[in-house]
């Protein structure tokens, strides 16, 4: 079967995805989660586009090697991470001390408060001593951790200098995360770009059986939507993480230097958050991998629809593929419904579990003030801390959210970059600046499959300036053997030789130098006509291209190419008869002094070629010029007479028979 010539086939509904229930609203959110997601892992595989190609389809759940792969992308930019790891640090180191600080001004004005009730003229001992003769020994103990000048008001200068060094603190702590954000959008840009620039490079190294074998859209949404996902997980997850991470390890270190009895009851919850973090997470992974697999099918969907828009409306399948579109795009809600559920229940679980902490803090710090145990203000900064503490935590699993959706698509973006490529070049060899165009397969076998034989020992010359024109049914290998002739695909065995010179000798892009040609379809890229036909050589001048224009009636791209070897698949097939007849004439033109091998299916357009090959299942079973054949009365033959079906058939065989001769003679 030909390239152009394959049924693209539709990617199958992931492992463990069920069709979308058409009474939605009676579905439970936790059935419709855990059936549909959580009872079977996906695996990607050939059917749904995956990156696998001819080798055994692997599992795509693996987040920490994936992660890891991610975080290697910054390994370029060291010297950047390590200075928003140190401004990160510095601005933890700042902001934890603060409350610290923040607790001795409470204590000033504490003591100021105490202080100017006690009566002047004694010392803060000896209201100490007389509080112990009357029984008040908590309130003792507690007058004995401040710092109290009976008579005494509050310190505002003391009171202001420690204001004045939190509110210093907290502003170049702000300051360096600014510039560490700063800075890590400017790597994180550049490394994306590089990863853009991989993609980009990788689309040109994959052969062409990649492309035929996998959804666009699939392919499109893993170069665009998902890089754009890791870039968005890259600048907001890392650095939130990063900052969260050491602020945790920062507030606990202070409460163990505030009080380490407070701290051992802060820490006891600890793990519950943790756990229940690392069960929602995993469950997330999954949900996460199935939601950007939909998303690639259901674009690769809207590609398909609007694609062959027209070819839809001509056959009334319009509600079929609204159906399939409402499909997929039910799996794809309720994937992402099932993500952003399950992850959504991290924040809550972790918020319960900080107010415990935070009520047994509170009791508990209470009673050690009161015991004069420790003082007002070291309480106000542990409660501070406990506060903050909760915070960074709830903000990590936040994050994770966005982290675990990042690496889902990192996978994905992974997968491409680790496709198969074609194979290397092996280029020993080099053609002139001027080649004859002498074309010669030597018993060439090809197959797309293994299991299904295609061209098997294959032998034909082209002769220099000579038109082989090739027919045949659909399927016979038509396309594909021109495919061959420019490398799109690699022989199982055999050779194709270009002026004696096998290509596989030749760089790809030296033979495809030499070889002009014009598809079925043709595609225009953005620009004017002007740059379309200069795409065929950049370095054409004006006149060339005004030349090219003229001589093709704005058609082909081939003519300024000026190439030695000429393939025409099928370059009028999509024309009317006048446009058609128009194309001819500059096709002729074209063809002069170049062989050139043209595909048809109208018959009419190739009886002057000087050698028509007829092929059926990969084999050439006739060649010979347009009058030949017809006297045989074989294969192609019958294709002549299906095209002239009718009682004129058989004058249809005779004029052309004395076309042929009057050509040849």
């Amino acid at each position: 079967m030909s390239t152009n010539e394959k049924v693209s086939t539709t990617p199958a509904t992931a492992a463990g995805a069920t069709t979308a229930d058409t009474d939605a609203t009676d579905t439970d959110a936790t059935d419709l989660i855990e059936d549909d997601f959580i009872e079977e892992e996906y695996t990607p595989g050939e059917a749904d586009g995956g990156m696998f190609g001819a080798v055994p389809a692997k599992k795509a759940q693996h987040f920490w090697p994936s992660a890891k792969r991610l975080m290697a992308l910054l390994k370029p930019e060291r010297a950047g991470i390590t200075a928003v790891l140190a401004m990160v640090t510095v601005a933890v180191v700042l902001n934890v001390i603060a409350p610290r600080i923040l607790g001795q001004a409470m204590d000033v004005i504490f003591a100021g408060v105490v202080g100017k009730q006690l009566p002047a003229g004694a010392t803060k001992e000896q209201f100490i001593e007389g509080l112990r003769s009357q029984g008040q020994d908590n309130f003792a103990d507690m007058l004995a951790k401040m710092d109290v000048v009976p008579g005494a008001g509050i310190d505002f200068q003391k009171l202001a200098f420690l204001i004045s060094v939190v509110l210093v603190m907290y502003f170049v702590a702000n300051i360096f995360l600014w510039l560490q954000g700063y800075v890590l959008n400017v790597l994180v840009m550049r490394v994306v770009r590089t990863l853009r620039d991989d993609t980009e490079k990788k689309l040109n190294k994959l052969p062409l059986n990649y492309f035929d074998t996998r959804q666009r859209g699939d392919i499109l949404s893993r170069v665009t939507n998902d890089v754009d996902n890791i870039q968005q997980a890259l600048q907001q997850a890392f650095a939130q993480l990063v900052n969260s991470a050491l602020t945790v390890i920062g507030i606990v270190i202070m409460m163990f230097i505030v009080s380490w009895q407070l701290a051992l009851i802060a820490l006891v919850a600890l793990p519950l958050p943790g756990v229940a973090a690392g069960i929602i997470g995993a469950r997330s992974q999954k949900l996460f991998a199935a939601q950007w697999k939909n998303t690639g099918e259901l674009n690769g969907q809207i590609e398909e629809s609007f694609s062959g828009h027209d070819l839809v409306r001509v056959f009334g399948r319009d509600a079929d593929m609204l159906a399939r579109f409402d499909e997929r795009n039910e799996e794809l809600y309720k994937a992402s419904f099932g993500a952003q559920f399950v992850s959504g229940m991290i924040m809550p679980v972790m918020q319960f579990v900080s107010y415990l902490s935070y009520v047994g803090i509170a009791v508990v710090g209470g009673l050690r003030v009161a015991s004069g145990s420790m003082s007002l203000g070291d309480a106000t900064a542990f409660i501070q801390y406990s506060r903050e503490f909760t915070q960074p935590l709830g903000q990590m699993a936040g994050m994770a959210n966005m982290l675990q959706s990042g690496v889902a698509s990192a996978e994905r973006v992974f997968e491409f970059l680790d496709a198969d490529e074609q194979d290397a070049e092996t280029a020993t060899e080099h053609l002139p600046a001027k080649t004859d165009g002498h074309v010669e397969f030597k018993h060439v076998t090809f197959s797309y499959t293994p299991d299904k034989p295609l061209i098997e020992d294959l032998s034909f010359t082209a002769e220099p300036g000579h038109t082989v024109a090739i027919v045949g049914p659909t399927g016979a290998g038509k396309t594909t053997l021109v495919n061959l002739v420019m490398r799109f695909y690699e022989l199982n065995s055999g050779s194709i030789t270009l002026d004696g010179v096998d290509i596989t000798r030749l760089s790809r892009s030296e033979l495809r130098a030499k070889v002009g040609m014009v598809l079925q379809d043709a595609w225009l890229f953005g620009g004017t006509i002007y740059e379309n036909i200069r795409y065929g050589k950049l370095d054409a001048t004006e006149e060339q291209i005004m030349a090219a224009a003229k001589a093709t009636f704005v058609d082909a791209r081939a003519f300024v190419a000026n190439p030695s070897l000429l393939i025409l698949d099928e370059a009028t097939s999509s024309v009317d008869t006048r446009t058609e007849a128009l194309v001819q004439k500059a096709m002729a033109a074209l063809r002069t002094e170049r062989t050139s091998f043209v595909i048809a299916h109208r018959l009419s357009t190739i009886r002057d070629a000087d050698t028509i090959l007829v092929m059926e299942d990969g084999q050439i079973v006739e060649q010979g010029r347009h009058a030949e054949l017809l006297a045989l009365q074989g294969a192609y033959y019958r294709l002549y007479m299906s095209q002239f079906a009718g009682e004129d058939a058989d004058s249809a065989v005779a004029d052309s028979a004395e076309d042929s001769t009057a050509v040849h003679s």
